[in-house]
């Protein structure tokens, strides 16, 4: 890859990490009966993964945690800190750092971005939704000392939402392909 190249996908992570810290300006809504919010921000974590190389998703999420992690205000809700990542949110935070990675070198090796959209899609579910959600239902599980299968089943209210922020990442994702590529 040349210098080109890297600084183009390096202006582009910069871009996601910066999308990243816009959707936290959109407050979650709280559920209640977890100590989870729905929030928008998890979109920005599928674009990183439908739109960038693997290493530069990761580097895009990487830095914006790391930036939550030293306090800065960048979650939903203008939270920020290390306790927030530690807490039982943080398997998402967590599973959010390695979703994009996965989800690129899945849609490089079936070739799932050049298919139709729904076979896109499909694939993408895999980590840009069911992973992050068994990530973070297992963090969620041993900090709130729940039963896994309680953490496990208070996420099926996020996925409706899920997918449909997912369907919106692939469209938006393939639109942007044909330009950034």
């Amino acid at each position: 890859m040349g210098q080109k190249a890297t600084l183009k996908n390096l202006m582009q992570a910069a871009m996601v990490c910066a999308l990243l810290i816009i959707l936290g300006l959109f407050p979650g809504i709280p559920l209640g009966i977890i100590p989870v919010a729905v929030v928008l921000q998890n979109l920005g974590v599928m674009l990183a993964g439908e739109i960038l190389p693997a290493r530069y998703g990761t580097l895009a999420v990487g830095v914006f945690l790391l930036l939550v992690a030293l306090g800065l205000p960048f979650l939903s809700g203008g939270r920020g800190g290390i306790a927030i990542i530690a807490g039982p949110t943080g398997g998402y935070l967590i599973a959010w750092v390695l979703a994009p990675a996965l989800n690129a070198w899945l849609l490089h090796i079936t070739g799932a971005a050049h298919k139709p959209a729904w076979q896109e899609f499909c694939w993408a579910t895999i980590f840009l939704v069911v992973f992050v959600d068994a990530i973070g239902s297992i963090w969620l599980s041993v900090q709130s000392h729940m039963p896994l299968t309680a953490a496990l089943a208070s996420n099926v209210m996020f996925v409706p939402g899920d997918l449909l922020k997912l369907g919106f990442a692939v469209m938006i994702a393939r639109r942007l392909r044909k330009v950034l590529h």
